[in-house]
């Protein structure tokens, strides 16, 4: 990871001084750093031992760098991580093009690694990533949508770029076919847990640890999975309470969708989902060799699901 860092850096490098700025606060504000580990264990758990992980490792955490810069322009979001967020500091037009300028700096570095399979994966996530956005755009204050639409939405615009980061190690470790699709399967799970849990997190968590105030999302005006299930699952007013919450956004009536919530489990659903989303990502890679990058892979589906920021 500290060879990563080193790639980042550098790569980050620009004569444009606004530039620099804006991507070096947003890469140095205190992310997880996940989706480059992830293409770190995966070509070790399929024993590559050159240097092009760090360089794709980079790559994918460009890619996401550049999706929270978009996704606080669209949200309008003051804070994220608990620091005052890209545009909150350097206006929106600044955001989104720095996020720009990290997308195409992304395409410069995996061509460098001269991989058609490589830059093949890497397009592909991007523009799913691309409509998983749109997606929950078009979703926004939407009280209809069900589970399945939803997690459409969070495959698409969150674990999509996990199972890339996963496919992108296997394939370095010149992988069998097989091996390649279960890291990428492990990868999807393992992001669709991760979501969840911060949709989990949302209603649930500490602000010190999360670096988000409870109930942002329904302030947009988001369908997460605890909403859409306390709605199926609660009174006729319960889901009318929450139906209103996201169709108009806003906080006025958090503490009663908060209930609701509460009282119909639906965080502990949230949580039961994201735990089968954890074993089944452990389930895909049951026939890769055991390693230590197998077993940190396992233990990361673990923290997934416990974390609490």
């Amino acid at each position: 990871m500290e060879a990563v860092d080193e790639v980042i850096r550098r790569r980050l490098h620009s004569d444009v001084v606004l530039v620099r700025q804006v991507a070096e606060y947003i890469v140095g504000s205190g992310g997880k750093r996940l989706r480059p580990a992830l293409v770190l264990l995966s070509a070790g758990a399929f024993g590559y031992r050159g240097t092009a992980h760090h360089e794709l490792a980079a790559v994918v955490e460009f890619i996401h760098t550049a999706t929270l810069l978009h996704d606080d322009v669209v949200d309008e979001s003051k804070l994220r991580r608990g620091h005052a967020t890209a545009n909150a500091l350097f206006g929106n037009a600044a955001s989104v093009l720095v996020g720009d300028f990290l997308y195409s700096r992304a395409f410069q570095m995996m061509v460098s690694v001269k991989s058609m399979r490589v830059m093949e994966v890497l397009a592909e996530a991007t523009n799913i990533i691309a409509e998983g956005e749109v997606m929950q755009l078009m979703n926004c204050h939407n009280a209809g949508i069900d589970e399945s639409g939803y997690l459409k939405v969070i495959r698409y615009k969150t674990a999509k770029l996990f199972e890339a980061a996963t496919r992108l190690g296997a394939i370095l470790g010149k992988s069998s076919p097989a091996g390649e699709q279960a890291m990428a399967a492990y990868g999807m799970h393992l992001g669709t847990a991760f979501q969840l849990i911060d949709d989990v997190l949302d209603y649930s968590g500490d602000y010190h640890e999360t670096g988000k105030n409870l109930g942002d999302d329904l302030a947009e005006g988001k369908p997460t999975l605890p909403l859409i299930f306390a709605m199926k699952s609660g009174s006729r007013e319960q889901a009318a309470v929450i139906r209103g919450a996201i169709e108009q956004g806003g906080m006025q009536d958090f503490e009663p969708v908060l209930a609701a919530i509460r009282d119909t489990g639906a965080l502990d659903y949230a949580r039961r989902q994201a735990e089968a989303e954890s074993r089944q990502a452990c389930a895909e890679i049951a026939g890769v060799a055991d390693s230590d990058y197998k077993r940190c892979l396992i233990q990361l589906a673990g923290f997934a699901v416990t974390r609490n920021y």
